[in-house]
């Protein structure tokens, strides 16, 4: 078996806010949108590689402690977090509130050389955009990936 894409679907109360949200906030584009009966909608918003984060509680209770501070409640079973890497994360946590998210920690430097920073989306969703600034960016340059130098993907809990 191989896969091919990796979505990850978040249940929404309001459809048209939440796209806004990504949209204006994370520049995500609409792709595809679909209605079915009883009101039922999806919009699909790409993004270019996405990558399967697995951490136990430990290393969770880690990355809020170096994002924000202190641990961090988290609404969604499972303790849901969503990371975005960003070519300019201090840019990002701007656009992140100016959409209408509630900001929870600002940009602050990982041990694993990366600038997080943390927001609630409008949703409730736990939002994380992240700039690599060793290593990561390095092997963006390397690549040749098309990632702006100073920008790349990293250790959330592993990378951002």
């Amino acid at each position: 078996m191989t896969v091919h894409q990796l979505r990850l679907v978040l249940e929404v109360d309001d459809v048209d806010a939440a796209v806004r949200f990504y949209r204006e906030a994370l520049g995500l584009p609409e792709a595809e949108a679909y209605e079915a009966a009883g009101g039922a909608r999806v919009a699909i918003l790409p993004i270019e590689t996405a990558t399967l984060e697995l951490a136990n509680r430990a290393q969770i209770e880690f990355i809020d402690e170096v994002e924000v501070g202190h641990p961090v409640a988290h609404p969604f079973p499972g303790r849901i977090r969503v990371a975005f890497e960003v070519t300019d994360a201090e840019a990002a946590a701007i656009d992140l509130e100016a959409a209408g998210a509630t900001p929870v920690a600002p940009p602050t430097r990982t041990p694993w050389d990366s600038l997080n920073a943390r927001a609630e989306a409008p949703d409730g969703m736990q939002v994380t955009v992240f700039q690599e600034l060793g290593a990561g960016a390095a092997r963006h340059e390397r690549a040749g990936d098309g990632v702006e130098p100073g920008a790349g993907s990293g250790p959330d809990g592993a990378a951002g």
